[in-house]
């Protein structure tokens, strides 16, 4: 399964993520930062073997994640067919 990962907000220290920027993911890392790459892959896992994730009050096929560095990036991920 390919999930899309999109920058919703970003303040990135570094500059490197910016608001709007969007990566596909089938099997290979996206150039992300190694920091919130971390946060993102168990819950892109999930979603690449089938399986939903607590989203609010329900679950779905998708998740929201925050940078680890004081949330300055917020990126959502999702099951594209």
């Amino acid at each position: 399964m390919k999930v899309k990962l999109e920058v919703i907000e970003s303040s990135c220290r570094s500059g490197y993520h910016k608001k709007g920027d969007s990566f596909l993911v089938k099997e290979i890392c996206p150039p992300i930062c190694q920091e919130l790459w971390h946060i993102i892959y168990p819950n892109l896992f999930v979603l690449q073997n089938g399986g939903s994730l607590d989203y609010g009050d329900s679950k779905a096929k998708r998740f929201r994640v925050k940078c680890p560095d004081n949330e300055r990036v917020v990126i959502e991920g999702y099951i594209v067919e």
